[in-house]
Order: structure tokens, then C-alpha cells, then sequence
């Protein structure tokens, strides 16, 4: 006789992956995790690959997690995966000390963070449906506005040029 299982907390649409005592700020953490908020997942995978930041390596190893447990756990489609939610929090904070002059010592904090990556399953027309298309009015009022806005970034006419005085010609 085994423990209950645990209500699940996403919807059936949903996939989660935790990753814990991630040696970075969470500041610094969160600059990577904004990079992925809202993407589709291959182009999040591709960012997160050729991102400069050392700890993009790790985020990457969390998101495809995040799309195994999609995948494998609960029979999503990885090309329809969307990155829905990128939550960074903090975790444990070593703390160390340096030695500084005259016998005293500065403080030292080293932060561990982690980050929760849930995908979502959305369908191409969900995605239309989504992006309200532009009406043909909208598309005409733009058109018409085009032109007005080119004529009024003319440059000015040149101004003819200045006579010379009749001093500097009697000099000449």
C-alpha cells in the first residue's frame, strides 16, 4: 500500500520542470528566463544555445525537461509546445567571508536560485485566434495616411544664393 498520488495543479494542456540550487542570482537568472517567456520551444531551445550567458546551459537543460515530461508524461505535441511561464525564485544563500585590512572582515553572500519552466500545448488555430487579423478598413486608412505623412518630410527648397556686397566687389 503506496502514498496517494498528488492532485495534479496544471491542466491537461501543461507541462512542468523544476530546477533547484542553480548557482547564479536569481537577478542574473531572471535575465535569461525573460528571454524565453512566451516562445515557442525550438526557437527558446535555439536562444538559450548560442546565448552568451554561462547559466543559459543549465535554464536549456531544465526547458527540455520540461518538454520529456510533455512529451512522455502526458502525450503533448513538442511542435505545438509554447514557453508559458519562466519563474525564478530564490534559494539557499552560502555565506563566506574575506579577510580585509586590519584584522576585519567583509562579508561575502553566494546565492543559489531555481527556476520553474512550464510549457503549454497550443493549436494553430488557438494561434490565429489569438492575432486578431487586420480588417480592410484598417489596411485602407493606413494607405491613404502613407502618402500625407511622405509629403509632409520634404526637405525645404535650397535658398538662392547671397549677392555679394558692393564693398567686397570694389575690392575685387
Amino acid at each position: 500500500m503506496g502514498k496517494e498520488s498528488r492532485a495534479r495543479i496544471l491542466a491537461d494542456h501543461q507541462a512542468m520542470a523544476i530546477g533547484r540550487n542553480i548557482r547564479v542570482s536569481p537577478r542574473k537568472l531572471n535575465l535569461v528566463a525573460q528571454q524565453i517567456r512566451g516562445k515557442m520551444v525550438d526557437r527558446a531551445l535555439n536562444e538559450l544555445t548560442f546565448s552568451p550567458k554561462r547559466i543559459a546551459r543549465d535554464v536549456k537543460k531544465v526547458l527540455q525537461s520540461a518538454v520529456a515530461n510533455a512529451e512522455n508524461n502526458h502525450d503533448l505535441d513538442v511542435d505545438d509546445l509554447v514557453v508559458r511561464e519562466a519563474s525564478v525564485g530564490k534559494n539557499l544563500v552560502m555565506k563566506r567571508f574575506h579577510a580585509r585590512a586590519r584584522g576585519n572582515s567583509g562579508g561575502v553572500e553566494k546565492f543559489f536560485s531555481q527556476i520553474t519552466i512550464v510549457v503549454e500545448e497550443k493549436r494553430e488555430a488557438e494561434k490565429k485566434a489569438a492575432k486578431p487579423a487586420k480588417t480592410d478598413a484598417a489596411a485602407e486608412a493606413k494607405a491613404e495616411a502613407a502618402p500625407k505623412r511622405a509629403a509632409a518630410k520634404k526637405p525645404a527648397a535650397k535658398k538662392p544664393a547671397a549677392k555679394k556686397s558692393t564693398a567686397a566687389k570694389e575690392k575685387a
